[in-house]
């Protein structure tokens, strides 16, 4: 059995560390030469801990969520044997691709149905009672640090923030979390990993287990070696893209070790063949019994930072439109015919001109197979997928099965270049189908909301995508009138950043290819004096990159200015002055871009006008404030043409 010695070349995320990790490139290197071992001894080697979870989807991921319910049911069937774990990123602040709300914006809140990932947990439930639930902070809302971007002032206010949110979970939506991990990426602190391991001893949530430090392997693994304690309280070790490989310090844990997140890859058939090799070689090169691929849906805007970097896209709620895409067929071929407490075989190997196998068993006399042959067994069900040219691709086929009636019960199998094989005892293997999704359309041209929602399915408003900041539905008891229910940025104080965040806070929407546009929106500055608001057009970057964006912005201010800017930041000042504005009032102000020229208007008087712009040349619309700080905004209006 061999396979070729070519396979499509995998790309990674340059963004991983400050300086580019000379250990990436090797997560998706598909031949290291080593010929296979033979044979497979009966006893087992290490658990299977769920070998693809399910990466919890950006910031953003509401665009398709917050569809009609029966697209939504639709999306959510592709769950149904995807995989044994769901990971939930937690935190008010921006992510990759926008944020996602907190259970707690202030020290004295608690909500625990904001945002649609207790949605989806629920609907992954549903679909497989089985799979795993994991937490990772990735940022902190900023009452946690007492005035320092730091999660570790005071351990256990942290440790009691974390809890508060395993406690909701389970009281709230019946929702058992099996992991929780320290931060995203980021400094652990040894102290806080013992303080929060007693925390959610003393509140009976012993079951639940530690995992750290979702980074790279040291210096959490050292780290363990030299504290006894720190070594008993964390259950499991994760890396994130560790390249297929472990470290010696990490291996001495005898804990368990996870890649606790990888892929990132385009969706595309090469994105495909790589998780495929990632899945078989984090076992067979680093013995990780559990991967976890980020990200479960390319539910954000495609310009954003990695788009369709998801198993599957799901990226216009406005049409419908989502594609099933090859990584959900590749993923099938383990999590199918696996469930955690499988156990690894100890042979598994690469193969002499390339690819690798793995087998696992339950104990019971199943046994899965991907891909590699054994005896004993009568017969094995084969399901196959062929990535590559159109006319010779296949996606997750059932073929013929194998029967072993000779005296040697073997059998040959001839690989191909960008082939993946599951030979499995077990027959629950299913492709299953789902309806023709509606054709893919553009961002309507014409788009507007009130926010008259009383009863919001969703914390956020539909097709907003916030990068910085949280927008949620909000009611005025105060005001019976046309401005009762808004959009309200909630909040007040700017988070324990992941990474370089902006200073304002900011929600795009629309389709990147806009380029002239009219931004009409009322607005609401609630703090005097520093308070402010903007709206925009043409806003080109966000996600990681926000805080650079480039852009039309048109400004108001609670002392009664206003200022076009061509950047988030406010360094590019095309225009300012004076205007009647206060904080407390309504006010609506309109931006207007075509071609070159640009015009602003508040309450329907233009305050400035054709103003030169030659940069960018198109981008998203946006609404936001100048700082964190709490503003609404009400009868969003934007009309556009590409």
């Amino acid at each position: 059995m061999a396979a070729p010695a070519s396979a499509p070349s995998c790309p990674f995320p340059s963004w991983r560390q400050p300086d580019p990790p000379p250990w990436a490139p090797e997560s998706c290197d598909p031949h290291n030469g080593r010929a296979p071992t033979a044979g497979f001894p009966a006893t087992p080697r290490e658990s299977h801990d769920g070998r693809r979870g399910f990466g919890g989807p950006r910031r953003g991921a509401p665009t398709a969520v917050r569809a009609a319910g029966a697209r939504r049911r639709v999306r959510a069937g592709r769950l149904r044997r995807a995989g044994p774990g769901v990971r939930r990123r937690r935190g008010s602040q921006r992510r990759r691709d926008g944020t996602e709300p907190s259970h707690m914006h202030y020290a004295l809140d608690e909500n625990f149905f904001r945002g649609y990932e207790w949605w989806l947990m629920k609907e992954a439930k549903k679909r497989n009672p089985n799979i795993i639930l994991m937490g990772l902070p990735w940022s902190f809302p900023g009452w946690i640090g007492k005035g320092f971007n730091w999660p570790y002032v005071n351990l256990q206010l942290t440790a009691y923030y974390i809890m508060t949110w395993i406690v909701g979970a389970k009281h709230y939506h019946d929702l058992d979390i099996d992991y929780i991990g320290i931060w995203n990426e980021r400094s652990f602190d040894i102290n806080y990993i013992k303080v929060l391991r007693r925390m959610l001893n003393y509140q009976g949530l012993d079951r639940v287990k530690i995992i750290a430090s979702d980074n790279l392997w040291e210096p959490i693994s050292a780290s363990m070696l030299l504290d006894s304690e720190l070594l008993k309280v964390i259950d499991v070790i994760g890396a994130h893209y560790p390249g297929t490989h472990t470290v010696k310090d990490a291996k001495l844990t005898k804990k368990k070790l996870w890649s606790s997140e990888d892929f990132s890859t385009l969706n595309s058939d090469v994105g495909a063949g790589c998780l495929g090799r990632i899945l078989n070689q984090n076992y067979v090169n680093g013995y990780m019994t559990a991967t976890i691929a980020w990200n479960l849906v390319a539910s954000y805007y495609e310009q954003l930072p990695y788009g369709r970097c998801g198993l599957m896209t799901a990226q216009e709620p406005w049409s419908g439109h989502y594609v099933v895409e090859s990584p959900i067929w590749v993923s099938a071929h383990t999590t199918q015919f696996t469930q955690p407490g499988w156990y690894y075989l100890k042979t598994v190997g690469h193969l002499e001109k390339g690819g690798s196998y793995v087998a696992l068993t339950d104990g019971l006399g199943n046994l899965t197979i991907i891909v590699e042959t054994m005896s004993e067994i009568p017969e094995l069900q084969v399901w196959y997928t062929k990535l590559g040219k159109p006319s010779e691709r296949y996606l997750f086929k059932q073929l013929d099965s194998l029967w072993l009636l000779d005296s040697s019960s073997t059998f040959t199998l001839e690989l191909q270049e960008d082939e993946i094989f599951t030979l499995t005892t077990l027959t629950v293997g299913s492709k299953g189908s789902y309806p023709l999704p509606p054709k893919s359309e553009p961002f309507p041209q014409i788009y507007e909301d009130d926010f008259d929602v009383d009863y919001p399915f969703f914390s956020e408003a539909p097709n907003f995508a916030d990068q910085t900041g949280v927008f949620e539905y909000f009611t005025n008891i105060e005001d019976p009138g046309e401005h009762r229910f808004t959009l309200r940025q909630v909040l007040n104080q700017r988070p324990i950043t992941w990474a370089a965040d902006a200073y304002n806070t900011i929600s795009i929407i629309g389709d990147y290819k806009w380029s002239n546009l009219t931004v009409r929106c009322d607005v609401y500055i609630e703090t005097p004096e520093k308070g402010g608001v903007f709206i925009a057009g043409r806003v080109n970057k966000g996600g990681i990159l926000i805080r650079s964006a480039r852009g039309i912005f048109f400004w108001i201010f609670a002392n009664g200015t206003y200022r076009v800017t061509g950047d988030l930041a406010g360094w590019v000042i095309y225009a300012l002055g004076r205007v009647d504005v206060t904080a407390k009032k309504w006010y609506t102000l309109t931006l207007i871009i075509k071609g070159r020229l640009s015009s602003g208007m508040l309450n329907g008087k233009t305050v400035w006008k054709n103003i030169p712009v030659s940069f960018p040349k198109n981008g998203w619309a946006a609404i936001g404030t100048h700082s964190f700080e709490f503003a609404q905004f009400d009868n969003f209006h934007v009309e556009a043409t590409r």
